[in-house]
């Protein structure tokens, strides 16, 4: 496993790569709606989006990157795009070439709400990128711990290895997420879990320099 702060800049790339792989607007007039489409989406214009829509663009249209407006537009945080996509029926399990789903987008950004629209959509709790990660291990890590009570709730195991050997626990611990900590120590996940280094959450947290976070977890 790479220190705390590594999965933190691939986090982020995975979460804001892939928008310059669509057409400027300035040649919009010369693309099919399916493109038309993707650009309302990354310039959130609404009224764009529902010409292109009623001009018979697909709510499943991707970038080159394998993006949909939807996840285009959850990566943006435009939750107004995002929704409008939803009711034209876009497939909320379509991954970006990189395995990124629109459920670990809203997992990454913190939008609790929209994740609980995509989990009653249908969207698959259970998926891994590319890079092993899930929506688990993207709420975790980013904090937010009414995602990650959401997950568990829709069958999410407390305990669930990811890449690297890597738990949920481990990740929150590792940026001092001490409220998905709590929560998924009451969930019943282990620190005494190892990853692949030999290291359990609570050493982690400590290279981190969380010191409450250790107390937590020894004092489980």
């Amino acid at each position: 496993m790479k220190p705390p702060s590594a999965p933190f800049v691939v986090l982020c790339v995975l979460a804001f790569s892939g928008l310059a792989h669509l057409p400027a607007r300035a040649a919009d007039q010369d693309l099919s709606p399916n493109v038309r489409l993707l650009v309302a989406a990354r310039n959130s214009d609404a009224g764009a989006l529902q010409r292109e829509l009623a001009a018979g663009a697909s709510p499943n249209a991707r970038t080159r990157t394998g993006e949909t407006a939807l996840l285009v537009a959850l990566k943006k945080n435009d939750l107004a795009t995002a929704r409008a996509m939803l009711a034209a029926g876009t497939d909320v399990n379509i991954a970006a070439v990189n395995g990124v789903t629109p459920l670990m987008a809203a997992a990454y950004g913190g939008q609790a709400g929209m994740a609980g629209e995509l989990i009653a959509r249908g969207a698959d709790v259970h998926a891994v990128d590319r890079l092993g990660k899930g929506p688990m291990t993207y709420a975790a890590g980013q904090g937010h711990a009414a995602i990650v009570s959401a997950l568990l709730a829709h069958g999410v195991d407390a305990n669930a290895v990811y890449a690297n050997r890597l738990t949920a626990l481990m990740w929150a611990a590792g940026y001092g997420r001490d409220e998905v900590v709590k929560v998924l120590l009451a969930a019943g996940a282990r620190p005494d879990e190892r990853d692949d280094r030999g290291k359990s959450a609570a050493d982690i947290a400590r290279e981190g320099g969380y010191a409450k976070t250790v107390s937590l977890l020894e004092r489980k």
